[in-house]
């Protein structure tokens, strides 16, 4: 990933699921040390692609679900199992809106 893509996804312009991301990329992205993405990786707030940390990837929508659980940490003081499961139960519901959405059109 060149400094333009990490630009973009500071920025949050760029946030495809086919970008994928190195854990020192993520780490750099979302400002957060190593130990922490090891963290979030166990509560299964991302999913990385590979079976060892040197060979991690992660998709693009890891940023949005990482900033996610530190808003939801910060703003509400949720630990990071509530806020796993705050996101998961968030895009459940971003899923059943599209759907709604979709029966309705």
């Amino acid at each position: 990933m060149n400094k333009t893509d990490i630009l973009s996804l500071l920025s949050g312009e760029l946030l495809e699921e086919d970008i994928e991301l190195t854990l020192a990329e993520l780490c750099r992205v979302c400002q957060l040390p190593a130990e922490r993405v090891f963290e979030l990786v166990d509560e299964g707030v991302v999913d990385p692609l590979g079976r060892e940390p040197n060979q991690w990837r992660f998709q693009g929508i890891s940023i949005r679900r990482v900033r996610c659980v530190q808003r939801l940490e910060q703003d509400l003081g949720v630990n990071i199992a509530g806020a796993a499961l705050a996101l998961d139960l968030l895009e459940e519901l971003d899923q059943l809106r599209a759907r709604l959405r979709r029966l309705e059109g």
